[in-house]
């Protein structure tokens, strides 16, 4: 079964999003540094601990944020922001811009799914995202189908 959807144009306020709440749950150990540098107050009792290790963490997220932001505005990257349709199976995903061109993607590169309450969020790299809402799909059948590809794959547990 080859599930067709609707076309769908990812927004720049999504994208941000969903790269920032990815990166955050990616890279948790950030925050252990933090608490870390925080806890040396406790030995050397010096709110400089608090202070720095904050402005380090805004410093961190600021780039972060930076990067999510810039990558909408690159020209090799634009493809990933226009109105798209996807053909998925259980062999690859076929991202269409028009009936005669489209990028496949094989399962084997997505890295990891996230199933949420009104989307799919498929990973591919830190910056490629693939965001399939449930309103793209034409039934609850199509849905229902993708999830199950996402489990054999071990994309999501």
């Amino acid at each position: 079964m080859i599930v067709k959807t609707k076309k769908y144009k990812l927004e720049t306020g999504t994208y941000i999003k969903i790269g920032l709440l990815n990166i955050l749950k990616e890279q948790w150990w950030v925050s252990i540094i933090y608490l870390v540098i925080c806890a040396m107050y406790f030995v050397i009792p010096s709110w400089w601990w608090i202070i720095g290790a904050t402005i380090g963490l805004v410093l961190y997220l600021l780039f972060w944020l930076i990067q999510f932001a810039g990558i909408p505005q690159l020209e090799q990257n634009k493809i990933l922001f226009e109105k798209l349709g996807y053909e998925i199976d259980s062999r690859q995903i076929l991202v269409k811009v028009s009936n005669k061109q489209g990028m496949p993607i094989s399962w084997d590169m997505v890295k990891r799914a996230q199933i949420g309450k009104k989307d799919f969020v498929l990973v591919v790299t830190k910056a490629q995202i693939i965001h399939l809402p449930y309103r793209i799909f034409n039934n609850d059948n199509q849905v229902k189908f993708v999830e199950t590809i996402l489990k054999r794959k071990g994309l999501i547990k």
